[in-house]
């Protein structure tokens, strides 16, 4: 019995100081995550109701790319943490598919802001493998958001400034040694902006991206 409480207190000395989540502690993340936007364009159709028909078939396509993240957790419990999502603006650019005349045409690129609050569940704290959800809202602002056809004289297109949409998340920490910690999370996010072109609406596009990032913590 001796020889097994020894071996207890000489493995607990060497393993690993985990830090675990308490009420007040606050994590600071750098990710690496790509934006994947799942748009859902009804161009074609606003450009049918004024009359040009042969463009019924288009549609608003936006890329995806790689951005920088940060993001703030604040761990109200140690199971309930509120997660303040900052990005760099997230250039995407935009152009015309579907089966329209117009499909092929380059309409330039935007640059969006989107910064992002959740408020989190986290159902194991005082675990390595920390998974959780949340939910809350993003705000996206649109920096540079005009856009044009490559046509002489097309006109101006642009997007609206401010979006504001509910975002859902999912992901896990894993806790490390010193407060350190990798993390994987993916979100869905939801926004929609009005397309018009010298004032008229031409399209209400989903932009409706999936985020997904990885990278590492520290917490405090």
């Amino acid at each position: 019995m001796k020889k097994i409480a020894l071996a207890a207190l000489i493995a607990a000395a060497f393993a690993p100081s985990l830090a675990m989540a308490e009420a007040g502690d606050i994590v600071v993340r750098l990710r690496a995550a790509y934006v994947s936007p799942d748009e859902d364009s009804k161009l074609g159709t606003y450009l049918n109701g004024l009359g040009m028909a042969t463009e019924a078939g288009t549609k608003l396509e936006v890329d995806g790319n790689w951005i920088p993240e940060i993001d703030f957790s604040y761990y109200i419990t140690k199971n309930i943490a509120a997660e303040l999502i900052l990005a760099t603006g997230t250039r995407h650019d935009v152009n015309i598919g579907g089966t329209g005349t117009l499909a092929g045409s380059k309409l330039g690129s935007v640059n969006l802001l989107p910064p992002t609050l959740t408020l989190q569940w986290h159902f194991l704290p005082d675990q390595t493998f920390d998974p959780y959800v949340g939910a809350g809202v993003n705000y996206t602002r649109a920096m540079d958001r005009k856009l044009g056809l490559t046509v002489p004289d097309a006109g101006d297109i642009k997007i609206d400034r401010n979006m504001w949409g509910p975002a859902l998340q999912a992901g896990v920490d894993i806790n490390l040694k010193d407060g350190w910690q990798i993390n994987a999370d993916v979100k869905k996010v939801w926004m929609n902006t009005d397309v018009k072109l010298n004032g008229t609406k031409i399209d209400s596009l989903d932009i409706d991206p999936w985020v997904f990032g990885i990278g590492v913590g520290k917490r405090f």
